[in-house]
């Protein structure tokens, strides 16, 4: 028979497991959206990087939790996984759009002056 305070914590663990699927579905939904919706390769970039990171991270998280609490898993291989996700997603990102801007890809600019272009052209000249 299970205590009291066992069944608390399970409870707990499992409602916070829900709410780490739902922010993260969230999340990897509104990234999708961003991809699609978003003007140009730059802000796209930001959609899939960040968003995604977070959905990815939150879900690996709840996954992790549930291991944990239903199966007295601790679970090296999810570990990892967060780490290297919230270490290579972002600098993939950013190596993307270094690249796309090396190559000609104009940002779509508002009112805004390009430092990373002027930075180019000083190394170049």
């Amino acid at each position: 028979m299970f205590s009291l305070s066992e069944i608390w914590i399970n409870i707990t663990v499992n409602f916070l497991v829900v709410i780490f699927l739902l922010v993260g579905t969230f999340f990897i939904l509104s990234s999708s959206i961003g991809v699609i919706r978003f003007p140009d390769v730059y802000t796209r970039l930001h959609a899939a990087t960040k968003a995604s990171t977070l959905g990815i991270f939150t879900l690996l998280i709840a996954t992790f939790c549930y291991l944990y609490v239903a199966h007295d898993v601790i679970s090296g291989k999810l570990l990892l996984a967060i780490l290297f996700i919230l270490l290579t997603n972002p600098v993939a990102g950013h190596m993307l759009s270094r690249a796309a801007h090396k190559n000609g890809i104009k940002p779509l600019l508002k009112h805004r002056e390009d430092m990373y272009e002027k930075e180019l052209d000083e190394h170049h000249h």
